[in-house]
């Protein structure tokens, strides 16, 4: 394992409590909602806080060890990290920003002058090299930043999210060039494609702990919370099962195709959802009325927000949106079939 970790820290009065291993090479995503503890983890690896309790091994080195007063600063760690913030040299140009990493690590200025050349022809900035970081846009001062850190040669990478500042083409093609960095990769990430072009393995941190862990496609399949369904796109509802029906938390029914006893946890595509105007009358075996919380056109679809009784989300086309008169505060009819729900034990 390139990094085994159990870490008890606080940052500002809010603690964490989080256990990570990662093999050698990997790449890990971290994601939950905004304070669930993502950048505190990631800052306790890094050493820029100190562990309350617990232990952190990085490539084979004891950095943190709490039983045995161990503390390394971040200077001595095989690690490199970068924020969105990159906190880039200002008074240094572009490929000196660059090559400082690598001179720190004792290559000698036109070796290290050399690889951050590389780094910067790599991430497609070689005709900014000379350019001071005021002279950047948010998205190339993000790319340099990067390169930096790759530049770098760590053991560990840790990336508090990345690419945030990137533009859709941008961030493709910087997703492609972090997949072939050898590094072990540790990725904060609120992006759903990130995780799935990139993670060998995905945890889910809410409240400071880790909820989930497993691999992008064992999450996708049975997420265990509202926040991971909606980061994957799915919706998600808790409710006790008596055969093949459900009574929900939220104080529907639903028939399912799948008996189970006990409490359980219900998914469904928000695209096996089907809104009318009127009452349907179809073989769906689930039918409810509801209040269209919000309308939020995105792309070629748009996305419909149902209020009570079954707080979830369905897409629809512009065309089918514009013909049912949806707007926020309107009625409309939900039927969903018992064979698109997939029930769970809770």
């Amino acid at each position: 394992m390139s990094i085994q970790a159990e870490i008890h820290a606080a940052a500002g009065g809010f603690s964490i409590h989080a256990e990570l291993n990662a093999p050698t090479g990997s790449c890990t995503a971290i994601v939950g909602p905004n304070g669930a503890g993502k950048t505190t983890l990631i800052h306790a690896l890094a050493g820029l806080i100190p562990l309350r309790q617990g232990k952190v091994v990085l490539a084979g080195q004891v950095v943190d060890d709490s039983a045995q007063g161990i503390h390394l600063p971040p200077d001595r760690r095989p690690i490199a990290l970068h924020s969105q913030h990159n906190l880039l040299f200002p008074h240094l140009s572009v490929v000196d920003n660059v090559a400082f990493g690598p001179r720190c690590s004792g290559l000698g200025t036109r070796l290290a002058r050399q690889q951050a050349e590389g780094w910067l022809h790599k991430l497609g900035l070689a005709d900014l090299a000379h350019l001071r970081p005021a002279q950047l846009s948010g998205g190339q001062a993000q790319r340099v930043g990067l390169a930096r850190a790759a530049a770098c040669q760590p053991e560990v990478l840790l990336l508090d999210e990345s690419l945030a500042s990137l533009d859709a083409e941008t961030r493709t093609d910087v997703r492609h060039l972090l997949a072939d960095i050898q590094a072990t990769r540790v990725l904060i990430t609120h992006d759903p494609v990130e995780t799935r072009v990139l993670a060998d393995q995905l945890l889910v941190m809410e409240g400071g702990e880790i909820v989930q862990a497993g691999t992008p496609e064992a999450v996708a399949a049975d997420p265990r919370t509202p926040w991971t369904a909606g980061l994957l796109d799915i919706n998600l509802l808790a409710g006790h099962a008596a055969g093949t029906e459900v009574a929900l938390d939220c104080g529907l029914s639903l028939t399912t195709a799948t008996p189970m006893t006990g409490p359980v946890l219900v998914t469904f595509s928000p695209a096996a959802v089907t809104l009318s105007t009127a009452q349907p009358h179809t073989s769906a075996r689930n039918t409810w009325e509801s209040e269209v919380a919000r309308i939020q056109p995105e792309g070629d679809r748009v996305r419909v927000l149902l209020g009570a009784p079954a707080p979830c989300h369905v897409w629809v086309t512009p065309q089918a949106a514009s013909e049912l008169g949806l707007s926020a505060g309107s009625r409309c009819w939900a039927a969903l079939k018992a064979t698109e729900l997939t029930v769970r034990d809770a």
